[in-house]
């Protein structure tokens, strides 16, 4: 039973930093409105490319996060 719980253990800590690096790989909310007001020299193509990969992180986010509560929670129950 202990090597379960070191096994989950060690799993959250890899999910903990794989959700920390895609969170703070994210760009703000606000990038757009500044990228706006200061004129930005954005192109389609990076602005279409940087949409993608906001999309991409965000699922990641997503999967990341419940993986995350899911190890918690079995973690509680062990």
């Amino acid at each position: 039973m202990d090597i379960v719980k070191y096994a989950l253990i060690g799993l959250e800590v890899l999910a903990s930093l794989a959700l920390i690096l895609v969170v703070l790989f994210q760009s703000g909310k606000e990038a757009g409105l500044s990228g706006a007001l200061t004129g930005g020299s954005d192109t389609y193509l990076s602005k279409s490319k940087k949409k993608n990969m906001d999309k991409m992180l965000a699922s990641a986010t997503k999967w990341v996060a419940l993986v995350w509560v899911l190890l918690t929670l079995s973690l509680s129950f062990i």
